[in-house]
């Protein structure tokens, strides 16, 4: 009778362990992720590609030189870790949108950039929650950060193309196995 109750007890936490755990909301995450993406790429283009920061030990050789190098500053490591910082606070500026033909929902930026000049979306397909809304996508764009930020400015240092896919679709999984792996944000 005892191992019975045991049993049961055990299966009752499992139950309840699995319901507490929750599941991220994939189009949250998803949009998220490519939002970052997104925010970034605007970001490093608005640098001037002509700066330059100097990397290195900053030590001198046995000949006097510094052991130094010159790196472009939009993809060094220093100027994407300040852009990371910054990145959930534009979260504010997108929200759910709801495609009027497939239904198919995922947050998209709605206010336009300064260089946009005029470049307004549809704002009837969009679903503006207030600050919720924007709020749960900032708290999941905080949590991609912190979770993915040494894999986010090794592939923007690197890579300049399918930043998108390499981080949403094979580092996260946030977008894998979803209708929005090949949709542009």
């Amino acid at each position: 009778m005892a191992s019975w109750i045991i049993k049961i007890a055990l299966m009752a936490m499992s139950i309840l362990i699995e319901t507490t755990e929750g599941k991220k909301d994939k189009v949250l995450y998803c949009s998220a992720c490519r939002a970052i993406v997104d925010e970034l790429k605007y970001s490093i283009s608005q640098i001037d590609p002509k700066k330059t920061i100097n990397v290195g030990a900053f030590r001198l050789k046995p000949d006097g030189s510094l052991a130094d190098k010159k790196v472009p500053l939009a993809r060094s490591e220093t100027n994407l870790s300040e852009l990371l910082d910054g990145v959930c606070g534009s979260m504010s500026d997108y929200a759910l949108h709801v495609d009027p033909d497939t239904k198919k929902k995922q947050y998209k930026r709605f206010a336009p950039r300064s260089s946009d000049a005029g470049d307004f979306p549809d704002f009837n397909n969009f679903k503006f929650d207030g600050p919720e809304g924007s709020n749960a996508l900032k708290f999941a764009c905080e949590s991609i950060v912190e979770e993915f930020e040494d894999d986010i400015i090794s592939l923007f240092a690197k890579e300049t193309d399918h930043v998108v896919e390499k981080l949403c679709n094979e580092v996260s999984d946030h977008c894998k196995g979803t209708k929005f792996q090949s949709d542009e944000l």
